[in-house]
């Protein structure tokens, strides 16, 4: 594939009139875009992807032109350059990809309808007018929006509408923006408005499907997370409103178009009556997100996809920042220490990750760019760090600056730096390039050499890898003030370890909160010394110590056999954090064990030693008074039991099921994944599965979809599994967009393993047609290289997916995936043996 070729050098649109008549019956667009701007050159080109040109005008008359495929390009010679106004007549189709404009598909009292919307990030804006289709050439945008209306239907887009007109919906003119923001919609939907503290229009539209009910925590969420930011950024919200909406088909999570933010239905919309603490504080972080860009990433953009991270991981930071304003009782720093630490910190481990910074050479990078680890979790990693070293003032001040040197245009990460590093008297530049420009992390290794507490790094890896040397600027966040603020050597040397420890009077820790993007490996006498004094330890700093373990285990650099012994000491724990980083271990050891076996029994009486307290303690049933703490570790600790085949624990899920199997969508939200499941698994029937899974293709509830899928998934029946992947092509069924975590499930189920692995063998070529243009695709090769860890699999593997290692925007993903797989097969075949004796020993 060729290089990516930058229109904008030659042509900078100022303004586009975008006129759309749009047939839904026929699935076609007819659509007439008039583009003004400058031309450098007489030779321009415009990009465009699956439209067909009928002619291009200047001052009305017809100019030569050429359409390039394969470059995606509409080429034009002008009669002459300067100031123009080009005008394009073409059609396209309407597809089902979920990318340009498509139609979304939902069931209201079993009609099928339809709504239209669209999506054009990264770069397919093209496939519905033709347009400099670049970050940097921001223009404004006059949308006229025709279609096959009938009564009751309601059209939105980025701004307010203007009129209509011989049924054509003409809308304000844009603010100056990217073509990627661009969004409308219009169908059927019902809606739900409030307005902010400085007159902030703010509104949700979800389907008619839904209950009208389940519009109000994200209209809660969006009036509170706007009233902050203008606070937070000392800077007002650009456009008159703020339009959040549910599409029924959407192939990322949510994209935050200017004014018109898309959802999956799963990520805005929730029952307030019955929705887990967890599931809302995921909406509320997808929220929170997605208006954290409409200044950051929207008001002010990235100049080119290199620097995507900048838009990402500000806005993935900034979630945190703001649901802690708005719900400071939900304690939301300790769900990014459980969720994004952790996947920054297992991806950036791997040999070949690519770094937070990476040039894009072709238009197939730019998707493969959206590298989840990396690009959100390990970028707001590094923000978290800057935060935590120049303070919220500070952060806020530059933050300010920023906005207003480059607002309405385009910036690069240096900018940022620039404008934080003025506010704060640091060089945050120079911290940051050993971070951004570099792949992977350190482990800093702290032992006493001779007396004196040494401190060395040196890149973490798991798997092979091969060692460049590398070096970063690491912010130590110790505990003892010998220690440096930033570690930039390779070695340094903190004094005589008996004298510090005297003048401390604690253990010596680095990384305390865990806000820095390294782990640590301590010496046997310094982790002694933490392990002594274990209860002084708040939760984060628990958390921790259990992260470290299983990734310096997972790296060799530790045994998984040594950390069986210490499990228990943290098993009584009230912190959900502390017990997801537990159990998160526990998932570890299952690997080295094979189903249906011997040492698979004593794993299971392993975990049902460790979770056997907190069940009897908490139980099945939400109690009065109870921590959110509580609330969110019942789940966990009762998963456990039913992995450790507790007689009681499936009684009682089973008992729970047969008392509300009339209304199961009514079960405690937070239970009813595990109710269901069990019943599944230990009572399970072909009539059941019917059941459920009718259940899952008439429920518009996300949450209790989510269940049904977890629990169908885990049937042990071969038959039923093979009926379930006989559904993973009927988008009546399981939509495309969902078809991924199907896809996993299945996969993780020793009894559908093999059959899950065949059929994405067997129609790779129709998953890659129906989701292949998606950011998204790539991810079905980490979740099987995520679940594959036995030499068998791994040569299967490496079988099918070498062959596709040069398709551009797979080759990054196939190659660490395979060193992913070879490096478990590597630590069962090294530590199988004193694993299974550690387990053992400790059910003796």
């Amino acid at each position: 594939m060729s290089t990516i070729k930058r229109l904008y050098e030659k042509f900078q649109p100022s303004h586009y009139d975008i006129f759309l008549d749009i047939n839904r019956e026929k699935k076609t667009i007819t659509g007439k875009t008039t583009i003004t701007g400058n031309a450098s050159e007489q030779q321009i080109s415009v990009n465009q992807k699956f439209l067909t040109v009928s002619s291009v005008k200047v001052g009305g008359k017809d100019v030569p032109f050429t359409v390039d495929n394969d470059e995606e390009t509409i080429n034009i010679t002008l009669p002459k350059a300067g100031e123009v106004t080009l005008t394009i007549d073409y059609s396209a189709p309407l597809t089902d990809t979920m990318m340009g404009i498509y139609p979304s598909y939902y069931k209201v009292d079993g009609e099928k309808k339809q709504i239209i919307g669209t999506q054009f990030e990264t770069t397919f804006a093209r496939q519905a007018f033709p347009s400099v289709d670049e970050p940097e050439a921001k223009a404004t945008f006059s949308l006229a929006v025709k279609f096959d209306e009938h009564p009751g239907e309601t059209v939105i887009a980025n701004m307010p509408e203007d009129h209509v007109s011989d049924g054509v919906h003409y809308f304000q003119p844009t603010v100056r923006m990217s073509t990627y923001l661009v969004a409308f919609a219009f169908g059927e939907l019902q809606s739900k408005k409030t307005t902010t503290e400085s007159g902030v229009e703010v509104g949700v539209f979800a389907t008619k499907a839904h209950q009208p009910k389940e519009l109000d925590f994200a209209l809660e969420i969006a009036k509170k997370a706007i009233e902050f930011y203008e606070k937070f950024y000392q800077t007002p919200y650009p456009l008159p409103h703020s339009w959040q909406l549910a599409l029924p088909d959407f192939s990322a999570g949510a994209m935050e178009n200017w004014g018109l933010v898309t959802y999956r239905e799963a990520y805005l919309l929730l029952d307030p009556d019955n929705t887990s603490l967890d599931m809302k504080r995921l909406v509320a972080t997808v929220i929170t997100h997605e208006l954290a860009h409409q200044w950051f990433g929207d008001l002010v953009t990235m100049k080119w996809w290199d620097d995507l991270w900048l838009n990402e991981s500000f806005a993935n930071m900034m979630e945190y920042v703001a649901v802690d304003a708005i719900h400071p009782e939900w304690k939301i720093w300790e769900l990014f220490q459980t969720s994004e630490a952790p996947m920054a910190l297992q991806r950036d481990a791997t040999d070949g990750v690519q770094s937070v910074h990476v040039q894009v050479n072709n238009p197939a990078e730019i998707d493969a760019l959206f590298d989840g680890a990396i690009v959100y979790a390990k970028g707001a990693r590094m923000l978290v760090m800057v935060r935590a070293l120049i303070g919220d003032d500070a952060l806020r001040k530059g933050l300010k600056n920023y906005f207003e040197a480059h607002k309405y245009h385009n910036a690069t990460g240096a900018d940022l730096w620039e404008a934080l590093g003025k506010a704060s008297q640091l060089d945050i530049g120079a911290i940051m390039q050993s971070w951004l420009e570099q792949p992977g992390y350190p482990v800093v290794e702290a032992k006493i050499v001779d007396g004196q507490l040494q401190l060395s790094q040196k890149q973490f890896f798991i798997g092979d890898g091969q060692d460049a040397g590398r070096l970063w600027q690491i912010p130590l966040n110790a505990n003892y003030k010998v220690a440096p603020q930033i570690m930039k050597e390779q070695t340094i040397n903190l004094g005589d370890y008996q004298e510090l420890r005297q003048e401390n009077g604690k253990p010596f820790r680095l990384n305390v909160g865990n806000n820095s993007h390294f782990i640590v490996k301590y010496d046997q006498t310094l982790m002694d010394d933490i392990l002594d004094h274990l209860d002084e330890l708040n939760a984060i700093d628990q958390r921790q110590l259990l992260q470290d373990f299983r990734l310096l285990a997972d790296g060799q650099q530790l045994s998984y056999a040594e950390i069986i012994p210490l499990l228990p000491r943290f098993a009584d724990s009230h912190s959900e954090i502390v017990n997801t980083a537990l159990y998160a271990i526990v998932n570890k050891l299952k690997q080295f064990v094979t189903p249906d076996s011997d040492e698979e029994k004593a794993l299971k009486q392993f975990v049902g030693q460790l979770s056997a307290k907190q069940v009897q303690r908490l139980g099945w049933q939400p109690q009065a008074g109870e921590s959110n703490d509580d609330q969110l570790t019942r789940p966990i600790v009762l998963s456990a039991a039913l992995y450790a085949e507790n007689k009681d624990a499936i009684e009682a899920a089973h008992e729970i099921f047969t008392k509300n199997h009339a209304q199961l969508e009514k079960l405690p939200a937070d239970i009813r994944p595990l109710v269901i499941r069990n019943e599944v698994k230990h009572y399970g029937s072909k009539d059941l599965f019917a059941e459920l899974l009718e259940d899952y293709r008439e429920t518009t509830d996300a949450s209790y979809k989510s269940d049904l899928n977890g629990a169908i998934t885990s049937t042990t029946d071969h038959s039923l599994i093979a009926e379930l992947i006989n559904e993973f092509e009927n988008a009546d069924t399981i939509k495309p967009q969902d078809l991924r975590g199907w896809y996993r499930n299945i996969l993780a189920n020793n009894d559908g393993q093999q059959a899950a692995w065949d059929w994405i063998r067997n129609d790779w070529d129709w998953l890659e047609k129906t989701v292949g243009g998606d950011m998204e695709f790539a991810t079905y090769i980490t979740v099987t290289a995520n679940i594959f860890h036995t030499p068998a699999r791994l040569a299967e593997f490496k079988q099918f997916f070498e062959p596709k290692i040069n398709t551009p925007g797979l080759t990054r993903e196939i190659t660490m995936d395979i060193k992913v797989i070879e490096g478990k097969v590597n630590l069962i075949q090294t530590e199988k043996g004193a694993v299974i004796k550690a387990l053992n020993k400790a059910i003796a």
